[in-house]
């Protein structure tokens, strides 16, 4: 299989060595990184070609690499059920730049970018309704940002005495922030307490 796909990235590189800036078969998986600039008609060739024919948009995500000038890879993962072949294309963005959409390409696209928006704030030009999708209404944030803190900035809940749901900034007593690590699964070799009472009777 990694023959054929080493086939497949040298034939890949050779048609478009426009768009193609590296590319390897790691762990029997082929990852193509192309320029930002190149991916709408890098998609196309992946679907159009005759080696290729990736025709199912498997997945869109992004990946957060704050420390890099570059900060985000944003992923692509086709499947080419005629050649029965995966690929991965990984384009790399600076915070400010805007990537273009491939929904004219993959319709599928459409609810991936959503959520590569919302999850990293990758803005997509040309998307027909770029809008959050996972997160709630005026969230503030990008939650898959390395830089997002684990409890969020806003807590929401249903508030009986006014019937409607409330918008609270996070406020984490200290006692909620002590955890208690024990197992309390059979054969620890440590005693819990309260487990006095059980052998005294």
């Amino acid at each position: 299989m990694s023959d054929a796909l080493n086939e497949l990235g040298a034939h890949i590189e050779a048609k478009r060595p426009d768009c193609v800036l590296s590319w390897a078969v790691t762990l029997g998986e082929l990852t193509v990184e192309i320029s930002p600039s190149s991916l709408v008609s890098f998609t196309e060739f992946l679907k159009t070609d005759p080696r290729c024919k990736f025709s199912s948009l498997v997945d869109i995500t992004g990946v957060d690499h704050p420390a890099r000038a570059a900060r985000f890879d944003v992923v692509y993962h086709y499947l080419s059920m005629y050649q029965n072949h995966r690929i991965r294309v990984k384009c790399a963005l600076r915070e400010d730049e805007m990537l273009a959409s491939i929904t004219e390409i993959h319709a599928s696209a459409n609810w991936f970018e959503r959520e590569v928006y919302d999850m990293f704030g990758v803005l997509f030009t040309g998307h027909p309704d770029l809008r959050r999708i996972l997160t709630d209404y005026g969230f503030r944030g990008y939650p898959l940002r390395k830089d997002f803190p684990t409890t969020g900035y806003t807590e929401v809940r249903y508030d009986e005495a006014q019937k409607r749901v409330v918008y609270e900034p996070v406020n984490l007593v200290q006692e909620y922030r002590q955890f208690d690590f024990m197992s309390p699964w059979e054969g620890a070799e440590y005693i819990l307490p309260g487990d006095e009472k059980e052998a005294a009777s």
